[in-house]
């Protein structure tokens, strides 16, 4: 099978970029380039960007492909560009979206790929809705051969998946955990999410690519695996082998002192209890299963990011945001005690 990622180095594609190569497929990758460290060996790559059409079409003019997928459209202009370049150059078209897409505040804990896209809170989310939408009615109309797929929370040995961390990614929380340093969980710590790991996303994607039976569908790929937050953030002090030191905070008030950087990420999605209902890829893919446990997941991306430095990105900026905030709810806390007395 012939195949062409656009993008293809990001946590989800390169699980599958690995994969796919390990299996034997023909694999392209279109992108800048700026990632070619981790270019699985075995694919090809055409350096370009995907929104210089011209150059795009120059290079794919006598290719054709059995799939293409684009894991990095984020607006409707975007698919509209992969229609014009791909429409006829491939079998089929997958499109990443996005599980927050779903109706928030949720009406029902439990998700499947019927329930309504309705996130106001994040213009990400409303924007892969847009995106969905438009793909949707290409296929309507002209038979553009798409299927839409929505990850949730995926994750990899390159990327720690914490609710609040900073701009540079989450590392800064794991060296707060080693410090003994408090760290910030979310509301209680008792919402419900769902983690994946790349390696089981990729199981199914794969089920999925010229899978006739997928053509025109929309299916979620997540985990069966239901956790707390409290949870999560202990399974990852545990890899480290450290004691949790956990502070509890609002998702409003996180939101509110952090100038909205919360709101989608925060209020949008991950302060929200789903449990999703993965019938649907388990018809489609009838021998998918998830089986990377969480916890043993995150010590493989502990390992990896132990043995990677490159990984280890400070964030100076987003560890004084966090203890000003555990030292304000502090004072907050003795000075309503005081007024009581």
């Amino acid at each position: 099978m012939k195949v062409l990622f656009i993008g293809g180095t990001g946590v989800i594609s390169s699980s599958i970029s690995t994969q796919l190569i390990s299996e034997g497929y023909e694999l392209y990758l279109l992108n800048r380039g700026n990632l070619n460290n981790i270019l699985p060996e075995g694919a090809i790559n055409l350096v370009c960007d995907i929104n210089d059409e011209t150059k795009v079409f120059e290079i794919i003019k006598d290719m054709t492909f059995d799939v293409v997928a684009d894991f990095i459209a984020f607006v409707p202009s975007q698919v509209e560009r992969d229609y014009r370049l791909f429409s006829s150059k491939t079998k089929q078209f997958i499109f990443i979206s996005s599980a927050s897409v779903y109706h928030k505040p949720p009406s029902d804990y439990r998700v499947s790929e019927g329930t309504t896209l309705s996130n106001p809170y994040w213009d990400y989310s409303m924007n892969k809705i847009a995106c969905e939408e438009k793909l949707i009615d290409l296929y309507r109309k002209t038979g553009f051969p798409v299927t839409i797929i929505r990850p949730s929370h995926t994750y990899s040995e390159r990327y720690i998946p914490f609710a609040v961390h900073g701009n540079n990614g989450s590392w800064q929380v794991i060296k707060r955990m080693l410090e003994g340093k408090p760290v910030i969980i979310h509301g209680d710590g008792t919402s419900l999410w769902t983690l994946t790991h790349s390696s089981d996303f990729a199981k199914a994607f794969i089920g999925l690519m010229g899978n006739p039976h997928a053509i025109g569908e929309t299916v979620h790929i997540t985990s069966d695996e239901v956790l707390t937050w409290n949870q999560i953030y202990t399974s990852v002090a545990n890899a480290l082998g450290v004691t949790l030191n956990a502070v509890h905070v609002s998702s409003e008030f996180l939101d509110k002192c952090s100038e909205g950087n919360f709101k989608g990420s925060l209020i949008g999605d991950k302060s929200n209890s789903l449990i999703f209902d993965n019938s649907k890829i388990k018809r489609l893919v009838p021998d998918f299963i998830a089986t990377k446990r969480f916890d043993q997941g995150i010590k493989e991306t502990i390992d990896y990011m132990f043995a990677h430095p490159e990984l280890q990105i400070a964030d100076p900026e987003f560890d004084k945001w966090c203890d000003i905030v555990i030292s304000e709810l502090d004072k907050a806390i003795n000075n309503i005690k005081e007024k009581l007395l």
